[in-house]
């Protein structure tokens, strides 16, 4: 399939190009800078400009389209404004590549769409969704009005609900990464009580989970997680066992985040069953994740 990518050099844009190159696919990547990613394709846009849509469809000529772009700046998402503009310019590119012929078309959500359930894990058929922030509203929008858009057009529709994500190109801050960076610096790993439980997937899993899901024919709502819970403190204390530095965690030195979910965890029995996508353990991504942070302070 000749696949367009927005998004493509973020951190789970570019797992997601690998994955679909291996796959054999021709893929065209789209970004606002200038990048070279696996032999695909480059095409240098920004998508919130006025008439870009039209424009990257007429010059795609695409089969499927995974957008994956969207306003991403660590700790200002949640509710910035310019959510409202991804969810304008998202309906608008979706329609522009469905106009010229794009049978199949994957978006990205999040699991902050759903209403949170303290006992059991997030279900795509049974889970109520919520609005908690203006990103996750503004997501949630853009997933019901693209319904309509695929009924109008007939093309084929799956949006992807990505969970907690870590692995090469995380962002320092972030959980993972901040504390794979302390321990290996022999540092004092500081973190909240620990005791929210999450749904943990490495970036690399999810960019082959995408990947697959948009050459696949499987439509609707479909969670992107490894199906593994885990604690934020067990998460942690892992990691500085495999470091060898169990001593640095220190759980309970920071406060939790007033708010903060108890648990947001995933049913992947779709991802597994219907998909046939199965993520890596979480102690073998965790590992691989500190070896990442361990050649990069290195380098």
């Amino acid at each position: 399939m000749r696949v367009v990518v927005t998004g493509a050099s973020g951190f789970v844009g570019r797992q997601v190009v690998s994955a679909l190159r291996s796959l054999g696919h021709s893929v065209i990547s789209v970004g606002r800078g200038d990048y070279t990613l696996n032999d695909s394709q480059w095409i240098r846009a920004d998508i919130l400009n006025p008439g870009m849509a039209e424009t990257l469809a007429a010059a795609a000529g695409a089969d499927a389209l995974l957008h994956l772009a969207w306003t991403t700046r660590h700790g200002l998402y949640w509710n910035d404004l310019t959510n409202l503009e991804w969810l304008s310019a998202t309906v608008e590119l979706v329609t522009a590549f469905a106009k010229r012929g794009t049978r199949r078309v994957c978006v990205v959500g999040t699991c902050f769409e759903y209403d949170w359930p303290e006992d059991s894990d997030c279900s795509e058929s049974f889970t109520p969704i919520s609005a908690h922030t203006l990103y996750d509203a503004a997501k949630s929008s853009c997933r019901r009005v693209l319904d309509r858009v695929a009924g109008q057009f007939g093309f084929s529709f799956a949006w992807g609900r990505l969970f907690y994500l870590y692995g090469p190109g995380e962002h320092p801050d972030r959980l993972v990464a901040s504390v794979c960076r302390s321990v290996l610096a022999g540092e004092n790993a500081r973190c909240s009580s620990g005791n929210a439980v999450r749904d943990f997937m490495d970036v690399r899993d999810a960019g082959a989970a995408l990947a697959r899901l948009t050459v696949s024919n499987l439509q609707g709502s479909i969670n992107i997680a490894a199906g593994e819970k885990a604690s934020v403190g067990y998460v942690a204390t892992m990691i500085g066992e495999l470091a060898a530095r169990p001593d640095l965690i220190r759980l309970g030195a920071i406060p939790d985040r007033v708010g903060d979910p108890p648990r947001v965890t995933a049913d992947v029995t779709r991802l597994r069953c219907e998909l046939g996508f199965e993520a890596r353990p979480l102690r073998l991504g965790l590992q691989e994740a500190l070896n990442y942070w361990s050649d990069k302070k290195g380098s």
